[in-house]
């Protein structure tokens, strides 16, 4: 199997210093101690590498640190997220710049992608969760980032990071591949199928169920492939491959506008395009390609345009 981007081992999450509050303020204060900075869910990157600041050079934005979060120890130094809620765009000298996840993934090596990965999704959450869920009373940050507090001494009621898990999965039929194309994605852009689950359904629930609603087709055995963390903003996708059990394409529920059964030749010509290479689309589309003789799909080189959909989780 292909490494999964935006996942892996790739920081130590120390995560028993989140409840130690002196400890945590003293590591910010470390010299050794670095900053992922995140401005408007855009990473600040230096030249094709996550920008690790200095406490030094955060200096001019030190009233963000209480609210700093703790990622984790990256070789023996201790990693924090740091958001700054500023309108315009902070500068930290030549070559810095911020850059939204989906661009940092194609510039940056995997374990830079997962660090910026984790990052956003943290400061977009603790954005999108300052106010109480169940009373309404303003959130404070607890747990070095991972809780939000209620500040109502009767409620207190704690949040903590919510995911969102998705289905996935490269429905197959012998050597064609069900795959589907929604209305905001570009000309010939095609993907697999995919939805949230919904309470009470299994996985292999929620997949029968996401496929016949957007494409009619009945599924068969369905096999675990992997997942990939997917802030955009609070996905994990769970990935799957499942045996098409059924022909007939009809769109139920208006997710897609085109769905079709491809072929490895068609693949081959390059008539469509796929997902790109970094989503776990692409690692199950690869995996059922891979398995029949010829090229395998990443030596084909097929060219891919830029995905514009920011809503899609595939």
């Amino acid at each position: 199997m292909s490494e999964i981007l935006l996942s892996g081992d790739y920081i130590d999450r120390h995560s028993l210093l989140r409840s130690n509050p002196a400890a945590l303020e003293e590591a910010r204060a470390n010299p050794s101690s670095r900053f992922v900075a995140i401005w408007q869910n855009q990473c600040l990157i230096v030249e094709a590498r996550i920008a690790l600041l200095t406490p030094a050079d955060i200096a001019a934005w030190r009233q963000y640190l209480p609210a700093s979060t703790y990622l984790g120890k990256l070789d023996k130094r201790n990693i924090f997220a740091l958001a700054l809620n500023t309108q315009d765009e902070p500068d930290f000298g030549a070559g810095t710049q911020f850059v939204g996840l989906r661009k940092i993934s194609s510039l940056v090596d995997a374990a830079d992608a997962g660090l910026a990965a984790f990052a956003k999704a943290m400061v977009e959450w603790q954005h999108n969760h300052q106010h109480c869920g169940v009373c309404g009373t303003q959130n404070l940050m607890s747990e070095a980032g991972f809780v939000m507090a209620c500040t109502d001494p009767v409620c207190g009621h704690r949040s903590f990071p919510r995911l969102d898990p998705a289905v996935i999965v490269l429905v197959h039929n012998k050597d064609r591949a069900l795959l589907g194309r929604q209305a905001d994605w570009p000309e010939r852009r095609f993907s697999t199928i995919a939805g949230f689950v919904e309470p009470g359904e299994s996985l292999e629930d929620a997949i029968r169920r996401e496929v016949a609603e957007e494409t009619n087709i009945k599924t068969g055995d369905v096999t675990y492939y992997a997942s990939q963390p997917w802030p955009f903003p609070t996905s994990l996708m769970i990935g799957f491959h499942a045996q098409g059990q059924s022909e007939d394409i009809k769109l139920n529920d208006g997710e897609l506008i085109e769905a079709r059964w491809v072929s490895r030749k068609e693949i081959i010509s390059g008539d469509i395009f796929l997902p790109t290479r970094f989503s776990i689309a692409y690692q199950l589309v690869s995996t059922w390609f891979d398995q029949y003789d010829g090229p395998s799909l990443e030596n084909l080189n097929l060219h891919q345009p830029p995905f514009l959909s920011p809503r899609s989780a595939r």
